[in-house]
């Protein structure tokens, strides 16, 4: 499957559920309330209540003299500080929780727009998605941030061998040194980039095996590893979408940027315009994420659907693994995707599909 193709029919998709951005817009608003409530108001009351006077900070030297004896600073302000840690947890653990939530109900809609493109978004199906994949999610993304501690444990200990390599070469000879150090360096750099792009390109299209498959976090993750590693243009499918994203986001940000140099009214400015950018790179992510989950469909899961030229009975008959390829996550309201797919693929002048 073309490239090309693929990409516009996840644009199309989401242009069609447009309402996903929205909600993606109100839980950035959210996000914003929360902190302001649970994090900026208790820090105000507690810098209230221990008398912490900032006035004196004006210079950069007097907030840096702070950090000079970090014990005598714990000691003075250790409410203070179990006060605002407290709250930050606090702030994370809801926005994590919130964010897994929407995230569920959003790949439930580009999913379900796939099997059926039919299908209209509502509040109801969203929600319905949402607590359906809450909880694989999480074990989802506990695996995946697992995986992100070991790469970077790994990486760490590669790069403290390349610079115990490095400073014994310094004893020998300078210029072997440097270009000992040069050389690992980009060998690391290479490494590194290329491992997280792999992990990354898993991690989403695991999310595709997670919803078409309904496979548990570490089978998803391993199908997606074997489907990349069989099929590497799908790989190169998500770098594509990837680098779009961060040219796309960079060009936003050199937009953005120069308005926060403008003393107070620039503040002012940008703030819509932040607000203007999160959106669009919302929009950005559901493209590529649609399009990871419209690929995959069309490479992994249609291959496997019955013929077309099954009866309406043979179709809606006894459920078994022959007739449906995804029957751990059914179609909410609806009957199981293959079915929809079989019939939308029928000739509407079969005699069998018309009894």
């Amino acid at each position: 499957m073309h490239y090309s193709a693929t990409i516009k029919a996840g644009v199309r998709l989401i242009n069609h559920r447009w309402q996903l951005v929205a909600v993606q817009a109100g839980m950035m608003l959210l996000n914003f309330v929360c902190f302001f409530i649970m994090v900026g108001i208790p820090l105000g009351i507690a810098f209230i209540i221990f008398g912490l006077d900032l006035t004196g900070l004006s210079d950069m030297k007097d907030i840096i003299g702070l950090f000079k004896n970090p014990a005598e600073l714990v000691s003075k302000y250790f409410g203070l500080i179990l006060i605002i840690l407290a709250c930050f947890l606090l702030y994370i653990s809801l926005v994590t929780t919130a964010g897994l939530y929407v995230f569920g109900g959003s790949i439930g809609v580009i999913g379900r727009g796939i099997l059926d493109p039919d299908a209209k978004f509502s509040l109801k199906g969203f929600f319905r998605e949402a607590k359906r994949f809450f909880i694989p999610l999480m074990w989802y993304s506990l695996l995946v941030g697992l995986v992100f501690l070991f790469i970077a444990f790994a990486l760490g200990l590669f790069g403290g061998g390349v610079a115990a390599v490095v400073n014994a070469a310094k004893s020998q000879d300078s210029t072997l040194a440097l270009f000992l150090g040069i050389f690992f360096s980009l060998v690391l750099v290479l490494i590194g980039l290329s491992i997280l792009l792999g992990t990354l390109a898993v991690t989403v299209y695991g999310i595709a095996v997670l919803f078409f498959r309904g496979e548990g976090a570490v089978a998803s993750f391993r199908i997606a590893f074997r489907f990349l590693w069989n099929r590497q243009q799908a790989f190169w499918l998500y770098v594509i979408l990837l680098s779009g994203y961060v040219l796309l986001s960079f060009f936003i940000m050199l937009i953005v940027y120069p308005f926060n140099l403008i003393p107070i009214i620039g503040t002012i400015i940008s703030f819509p315009i932040q607000m203007i950018s999160y959106i669009v790179q919302s929009y950005l992510g559901m493209i590529i994420l649609a399009t990871i989950f419209h690929y995959y469909y069309e490479s992994e899961i249609k291959p496997t659907l019955p013929p077309a030229h099954n009866s309406e009975t043979e179709t809606q008959g006894s459920m078994t693994p022959g007739d449906i390829s995804v029957p751990e996550v059914p179609a909410p309201g609806l009957p199981p995707a293959e079915t929809d797919q079989t019939s939308q693929d029928a000739p509407q002048n079969d005699p069998q599909t018309l009894q």
